[in-house]
């Protein structure tokens, strides 16, 4: 079995590779191809959850599944919040043959998927991306969402003014784009195009009153017991998920964002055409993510398949 750490599961996946491979795995999924049950968890009392997520791909053969923990208090302790492994089992015998550190899967999965979005559903003169969050998500949407859309301006709002200001300055190197800092308001998302909500905020802190006509919002924040978007803000928006069965389920699978929400289609859906996307210049799109295990083969898959070619990772017997 191969073993592969964070730092080599970041040098081994293709940002752009990564959005590319997404598409095809959304429409395999939307077309009931794929073997996803949605996630499901064992509870911690007061301090957190362990998820699982299974998937079978079959067009690429991966048999995937994902552990991920959920531990809040420990952001208190600078423990990181959220840790996982992905594992990959050979699709004939089931036998594992790779453990991969799942946090920058993670990560990086789900900032391609808000990119793949974008590109599917942002107008396409949208050119000023804000950023709201300053933690692990907004540095990979950061990373992500200026491949995919000629951005002019990168905004950052956070709740800690020092993050926000870091954050926007390492992007400013990154990108040689005008970036500025705001707090959480309606300032920051004055003038925006393109809303990242990458936060794991239990109150909204993306709301109905501060979206504009023409604006594209990818939500990723996932609380079991809060909100990261207020209710106006989904009913003022055509709103989008990767899949349905897992996006309207109760948490963990679920986000509590989208009870009684109306949903348009899915991603997988928009790509093979079976469903329209964005309909006007004016239409407010919500592309509301809640993390499927597909987008997790994906990425483990492709970082599998780099680690062989270029003979990195440990291999251990079991």
């Amino acid at each position: 079995m191969l073993l592969l750490d964070r730092k080599q599961v970041d040098a081994l996946l293709d940002m752009d590779a990564l959005i590319g491979a997404i598409g095809p795995a959304m429409v395999e999924l939307s077309a009931g191809l794929v073997s996803m049950p949605v996630r499901t968890a064992a509870q911690v009392q007061g301090k957190g959850l362990l998820g699982v997520m299974p998937v079978h791909l079959p067009s690429s053969g991966t048999l995937c599944c994902k552990l991920v923990s959920v531990f809040p208090r420990n952001a208190a302790r600078d423990i990181p919040t959220h840790q996982a492994v992905v594992m990959l089992f050979d699709a004939d015998t089931g036998a594992p043959k790779a453990m991969l550190d799942g946090a920058s899967i993670t990560a990086l999965r789900t900032a391609a998927g808000s990119a793949l979005a974008t590109r599917l559903l942002a107008r396409e003169d949208a050119s000023v991306l804000l950023i709201v969050g300053t933690g692990v998500q907004a540095r990979s949407h950061g990373e992500a969402l200026p491949r995919v859309c000629k951005l002019k301006e990168i905004r950052v709002a956070g709740r800690d003014p020092e993050k926000a200001a870091a954050l926007a300055r390492e992007l400013a190197a990154r990108w040689g784009l005008q970036t500025k800092s705001y707090p959480i308001g309606p300032e920051a998302f004055a003038g925006a195009d393109i809303v990242c909500a990458t936060t794991d905020a239990a109150e909204p802190v993306v709301r109905g009153e501060w979206l504009r006509d023409g604006m594209h919002v990818n939500s990723v924040g996932l609380h079991q017991k809060g909100r990261e978007l207020d209710e106006a803000a989904v009913r003022r928006s055509r709103v989008f998920v990767e899949s349905r069965a897992a996006a309207l389920a109760p948490p963990p699978s679920g986000a509590l964002d989208l009870v009684g929400a109306e949903v348009q289609a899915e991603i997988g859906e928009v790509i093979a055409g079976t469903r329209p996307g964005r309909e006007s210049p004016d239409t407010i799109t919500l592309y509301k993510s809640v993390g499927v295990a597909v987008q997790d083969a994906v990425a483990a898959q492709l970082v599998y398949d780099a680690a062989l070619k270029r003979r990195v990772g440990t291999e251990v017997r079991y």
